[in-house]
């Protein structure tokens, strides 16, 4: 929130002062339209990278590892493939990280309760994930985020401290929401764009350029696509001596508080 505030009163101050020098000489007001859009540049770009910071401090990997550990995460399940994303990670002795929706978790419980089971780690993705999330207010995305932590903890008992917002967008009603809940905010620095390609070669060789320590990689525990891509990811790391690690424990972070 200190980059959005900085910002803006930078904005402010320019626009009153080229207000105040128009009294006094000509000035176009083609500056004026200039700052305006640099300020909505700078926002928008902000809002949208989540790895800016601008909105929330968010966790996008871990530059200080030096040896060959990442994360892998996956996003927008349970769903039916998150069983068979599972058992490859259970073949290749890898824990990830899985950041859930609300009303996935609904409608799979028994998914959840299996990938807790299986040790890996689990967080809020917001309930309903819709594409309207980012225009809710501080109390919206409160109840969003509730909900889903009391889905986790209803069927699990964890009480979650991590969370990704949707399309990795922030802006202030989501910086105020945190204040209140007090989530961590995990991102990512290799974004594999498996929820909207479907090559697999195209995904696999754009995860695999971007490999180094202390990356986090995110996935989507959705499609059949992502499974067959994990397969070959997951050989691929295997070969070139990376060890997959729970996101927490790359980061530093607690993933639950206690009861």
């Amino acid at each position: 929130m200190m980059k959005h505030r900085i910002v803006n009163i930078t904005f402010i101050t320019t626009a009153i002062t080229l207000a105040l020098l128009s009294l006094f000489a000509s000035v176009s007001w083609w500056f004026l339209g200039l700052s305006v859009v640099v300020w909505m540049t700078i926002v928008f770009v902000g809002s949208a990278w989540i790895g800016s910071n601008y909105h929330v401090k968010a966790y996008c990997s871990n530059p200080s590892e030096k040896q060959n550990k990442i994360a892998i995460t996956f996003d927008d399940g349970p769903s039916e493939f998150t069983p068979k994303v599972l058992e490859l990670l259970e073949k290749f002795d890898a824990k990830a990280a899985f950041f859930c929706i609300g009303k996935n978790i609904d409608s799979h419980p028994e998914i959840l309760r299996q990938t807790i089971e299986k040790g890996h780690i689990v967080g809020n993705h917001s309930y309903f994930h819709g594409k309207d999330f980012d225009w809710k207010n501080t109390a919206e995305v409160i109840s969003e985020l509730v909900q889903t932590d009391g889905a986790i903890k209803r069927n699990t008992g964890k009480i979650v401290k991590l969370f990704r917002p949707p399309y990795g967008v922030t802006n202030p009603s989501i910086a105020n929401a945190l204040k209140v809940t007090k989530h961590h905010v995990i991102g990512w620095n290799i974004r594999s764009m498996d929820g909207v390609s479907r090559n697999e070669n195209a995904i696999y060789n754009r995860i695999v350029k971007q490999l180094k320590p202390g990356a986090i990689i995110l996935m989507h525990d959705t499609s059949q696509v992502t499974v067959n891509v994990l397969e070959r990811l997951l050989l691929t790391l295997r070969d070139k001596n990376f060890t997959i690690v729970p996101v927490d424990i790359l980061l530093g972070l607690k993933a639950y508080e206690e009861d």
